[in-house]
């Protein structure tokens, strides 16, 4: 197990050291999520209370018009979609099965394998399942993936009350929460907008 963890910890290491930032909110989320690995914490499961490892995706259309969001419970928000690793060192297949479990979606597909953005993003402390749950940090990688808006939704009710695609301008602007609409959700926008519209970045 320990091995597995070192293997997993060094692989993602190697990752994030080639990953390119995309501004400096990336640049110093990925400096301590690389600090945090290198130190020897379990990061893969929430036993570590302060921070662990999470996936996150921007699901778009095909063609790239509109964006999948759900009305996100807890925050109160719309929000993308993501979850915990919870142990799992693969996490491309966290962010799809987590996208598969909260939209009802099958056929989601990642648009690249590569590593779409990082963040470290905070929770406040809350109850969950009737356990009160410290604040804690979520050290998210996001992947963007595809799938058809034709298809029909299903909503995860544990965890959300509505999914609904959103025109992809208008994604970020759906959400109250401001840090992520102004700090996250324009981010992935602008990012995709640089790599699939050609719009250069400012």
């Amino acid at each position: 197990m320990q091995d597995d963890y070192l293997s997993a910890s060094t692989f993602l290491s190697t990752l994030l050291a080639h990953y390119d930032p995309f501004n400096a909110q990336e640049e110093q989320d990925l400096k301590e999520i690389q600090r945090r690995l290198q130190s020897g914490e379990d990061l893969w499961t929430r036993k570590n209370r302060s921070a662990h490892l999470t996936a996150s995706c921007w699901i778009v259309s095909p063609d790239r018009t509109h964006v999948l969001m759900g009305y996100h419970r807890l925050y109160d928000a719309w929000s993308w979609l993501g979850g915990h690793a919870d142990g799992n060192h693969d996490l491309l297949s966290v962010a799809l099965q987590e996208a598969r479990e909260e939209s009802g979606l099958t056929d989601i597909r990642p648009v690249t394998t590569d590593l779409f953005s990082v963040e470290i993003l905070c929770v406040n402390g809350h109850e969950k399942h009737g356990e009160y749950v410290p604040s804690h940090l979520h050290l998210n990688l996001t992947y963007l993936l595809e799938a058809d808006p034709e298809k029909p939704l299903r909503v995860k009710e544990d965890e959300q009350s509505d999914l609904a695609w959103f025109p992809f301008r208008d994604a970020p602007g759906a959400s109250s929460e401001a840090w992520f609409r102004d700090r996250i959700y324009a981010k992935l926008n602008a990012k995709l907008e640089r790599e699939v519209f050609h719009v250069p970045q400012s």
